[in-house]
């Protein structure tokens, strides 16, 4: 078997690991891929923004099925051209993809699906904006609608700061088109979940919830990050949860996908705000969510690329295995992210201990071989343990380890399931 894996990033990492893990025969090409991933595949120097240049390549290299990890290249339409040329590929159709490159679409699709979420005004104008803000009050949220890395969220705790950033979005355009237009939404109060959903269009199967850490610093203070850090399981996240989940939000949003000419498959994320009202969406993402998969795919015991076949094709799967363990990732940043991360510092991974696994992310070789920093998110660092105690100090004194000029790490990545579960330390 040969698979072409799209992108460079963790979440690439930690899918090459599985897959190799899996089955160490299958044979993996990844594109652009890191130095990481290049200790498990071979990484050929074309850019996940390239369509034209991965199609050449995977059919070139007569790969069987590619795996597109990054949202950009799926907004863009990389499905439609593979499809087209009959090529198996994992992931949404640029119609589908638009649940997560546009908000305002999102939004909709969830109003006329009976999905719960915030209500929101979707807008390009300042005043309707700022009016909108004083209608819901503080706090509040103001989302860019389109792709922000990440950076396009400010649960704002004062009217002054929302009005704030309306104006950086729509006057400053600090995020160029991807803020052009905007949301400007209620505060939900509750817990957030991340439920990953493998589906071929009308069969879906849940993943293990997880639960991301979006804020740069310990306490869940700081700006809003790619994601600081991710664990699994998560006690909030029960059968009954899950299952109402699947039925309140996953199958009517699947099914107005299909009647509108926009049938997903792949891999749905729904991130979740679970409020004294049930669970609620607080956006959805069509692909693998970074840095949950880090997280995640070390616990499953199922076999991957299996599923992602059936996710391509036709999803037969009944349910996933999972081992009986908790997983905490922790991410090490760079010196000022993520506003302004430095590139090019030198990148010092410590010697692993069992249960410790090493994601790169943002790594790259400098012109002497050296390993250095190569964006914002550096390393993704998961432990294994036999509760988030034990995997969130293995996590963290791994990451203490790493060598870069300047890190940021968060420290208490897990605490809340520590907390609800009575472990402490």
């Amino acid at each position: 078997m040969k698979v072409l894996l799209v992108g460079g990033g963790g979440r690439e990492h930690a899918l090459a690991w599985k897959l190799h893990s899996d089955d160490p025969t299958v044979e993996l090409i990844a594109a652009p891929g890191n130095p990481g991933i290049a200790e498990l595949a071979r990484c050929e120097p074309v850019a996940a923004a390239d369509i034209s240049g991965l199609l050449a390549l995977a059919e070139r290299e007569r790969v069987e099925l590619t795996v597109v990890g990054p949202e950009g290249p799926l907004a863009a339409g990389i499905v439609d051209r593979f499809r087209e040329r009959g090529l198996a590929i994992f992931g949404p159709t640029a119609s589908a993809a638009h649940i997560e490159s546009s908000k305002s679409f999102a939004k909709r699709m969830m109003r006329e699906a009976g999905v719960p979420t915030a209500r929101a005004v979707v807008t390009s104008d300042i005043e309707t904006a700022r009016r909108a803000v004083r209608h819901y009050g503080a706090p509040v949220v103001i989302k860019a609608s389109g792709l922000a890395a990440g950076k396009g969220v400010v649960v704002a705790q004062t009217i002054a700061e929302a009005e704030a950033a309306v104006d950086r979005l729509l006057e400053d355009r600090s995020l160029g088109d991807a803020g052009s237009e905007i949301l400007v939404e209620e505060f939900m109060a509750g817990e957030e979940l991340s439920l990953f959903v493998l589906t071929d269009g009308t069969n879906a199967i849940p993943m293990l919830p997880a639960q991301d850490h979006k804020r740069l610093l310990d306490g869940d203070a700081g700006p809003n990050t790619g994601g600081m850090g991710a664990y699994a399981p998560v006690a909030l996240g029960t059968p009954a949860l899950v299952q109402e989940v699947m039925e309140s939000i996953i199958h009517p949003s699947l099914q107005w996908m299909r009647e509108n000419d926009a049938t997903f498959t792949g891999l749905l994320y729904a991130g979740l705000m679970v409020t004294g009202d049930g669970p609620k969406v607080v956006e959805f993402n069509c692909r693998f969510g970074d840095p949950e998969t880090q997280a995640l795919l070390p616990l499953l015991a199922s076999p991957l690329l299996p599923l992602l076949q059936g996710a391509a094709s036709r999803l037969d799967v009944a349910e996933l295995s999972w081992m009986p363990r908790a997983s905490v990732t922790t991410v090490v940043a760079a010196a000022g992210y993520p506003d302004a991360p430095r590139s090019g510092d030198l990148v010092e991974v410590p010697n692993l201990v069992a249960n410790v696994h090493v994601f790169h992310a943002g790594t790259a070789r400098d012109a002497a071989g050296r390993l250095v920093s190569a964006g914002g998110r550096v390393l993704s660092i998961t432990a294994i343990g036999g509760a988030v105690r034990e995997a969130a100090f293995l996590s963290r004194a791994a990451a203490e380890k790493v060598g870069l000029a300047g890190k940021q790490i968060r420290l208490d990545i897990g605490w809340r399931e520590a907390a609800s579960r009575g472990e402490s330390g």
